[in-house]
């Protein structure tokens, strides 16, 4: 029973050093198992360790994704916000810095990927989330758009719809054509995958988009 609930995870450093003292902190946990690359399946955790996300751990993210692994732990001696930026982008879920990095940290942060959820220090979260609030209020909204991908156009359609108002009530209100009106919902539905129109009002509403 209690393998079961053990967390398989892949460590790699750019420093064998910190590799082996990592190592070593986890083999003591019955939380986890240590596994190598070539048998480890798709639930295990990527846990990298270096001083800085340089061009050398970049290109491990990078091979680590093209593997299929989506569970990713950064432990960095530092971190800068460009740096969080361009981690999210190769993958990486959670965060920490070495200087605040225990055991239990790393346990933490391992069985926080698993679950998929994600985990970064206070003081970059806060100018992380200020940053994403700057390009909606600075760059998206100025042209109509949200960070869902969605415009303010076809949130008014997609409303409409969810009123259960026709294509032509619809034009109507807006001052559209049926053509426009029809257009728009077929354009959300390809961008989002969705099947048709009532699909693409429970997709909206499920995301808080209307």
């Amino acid at each position: 029973m209690l393998s079961k609930a053990r967390t398989p995870v892949v460590v790699r450093a750019t420093d064998p050093i910190l590799q082996n003292g990592v190592c070593m902190a986890l083999r003591t946990r019955d939380e986890v198992w240590l596994v190598d690359e070539e048998s480890a399946d798709g639930s295990a955790v990527a846990l990298l360790v270096a001083d800085r996300l340089d061009s050398q751990m970049t290109q491990l993210l990078r091979s680590l994704q093209c593997q299929g692994f989506t569970r990713i732990v950064l432990i960095a001696g530092e971190v800068d916000d460009n740096e969080i930026l361009s981690a999210i982008e190769h993958g990486v879920c959670a965060v920490a810095r070495r200087s605040e990095t225990t055991p239990d940290v790393l346990v933490r942060l391992i069985k926080a990927a698993a679950a998929g959820e994600g985990a970064l220090p206070p003081d970059l979260l806060g100018r992380l989330l200020n940053r994403v609030s700057r390009l909606q209020r600075q760059v998206l909204e100025p042209r109509g758009l949200h960070l869902a991908g969605i415009t303010n156009r076809e949130t008014e359609v997609l409303r409409l719809v969810a009123s259960g108002l026709s294509t032509q009530e619809i034009a109507d209100q807006l001052c559209y054509s049926q053509r426009t009106v029809k257009s728009i919902l077929h354009d959300v539905t390809n961008r989002f995958q969705l099947k048709n129109r009532s699909h693409a009002v429970a997709y909206a509403m499920r995301e808080g988009l209307i």
